[in-house]
């Protein structure tokens, strides 16, 4: 297996090695499972959905966060 030095990797370097990382793992999506929070996170989402709870935003608005 060849040994990386990601220290000395460009930005742009770093993210295509992620890129090809995540490449090489999606094919084996069945074999990763997510954890139990992630379940979690979205089984109180659809909640909030169904009791007419959740608050939603634009992408407008979202971006104004952000500033």
């Amino acid at each position: 297996m060849m040994n990386l030095d990601i220290a000395k990797m460009t930005v742009p370097e770093r993210i295509q090695a992620m890129e090809q990382l995540w490449d090489s793992l999606s094919p084996q999506e069945s074999e990763i499972e997510s954890p139990q929070w992630h379940w979690d996170i979205l089984d109180e989402r659809v909640r909030k959905i169904e009791n007419g709870t959740a608050e939603f935003i634009t992408l407008d608005e979202l971006a104004s966060l952000k500033k």
